[in-house]
């Protein structure tokens, strides 16, 4: 499966240089990892992300935004997100401060 470069390129831009940073391929795409920890993701034309648990109901009500269900069970605490979702810099850096917000509160791994 390929991944949307251009939008893994865009993540890495709103990443930028953080400590404790790499990326690895994973689930026919590509991860971003904080510390062991995947934070989000591309695949296909889709942002993967991951939210608190408390915050997914929100999460899901906004534009683009779908459970992690690639496998057919979706998976608590992880969203797919849309194109329609994080088309624009502001809406693609929202849903990274999210799951950074959650990512940097785990230990590391």
């Amino acid at each position: 499966m390929a991944y949307n470069e251009a939008l893994a390129e865009r993540v890495r831009a709103h990443l930028g240089a953080a400590d404790g940073l790499n990326e690895r391929k994973m689930f026919g795409g590509i991860a971003f990892m904080l510390n062991g920890n995947v934070l989000a993701g591309v695949m296909n034309d889709d942002l993967i992300v991951r939210v608190d648990a408390a915050e997914s109901e929100d999460a899901l009500a906004q534009p683009g935004a779908r459970p992690f269900d690639y496998t057919g069970r979706p998976m608590k605490g992880w969203l797919f997100v849309g194109p329609a979702g994080c088309g624009s810099d502001a809406d693609l850096g929202g849903w990274i401060e999210r799951a950074m917000r959650l990512v940097t509160t785990l230990p590391p791994k």
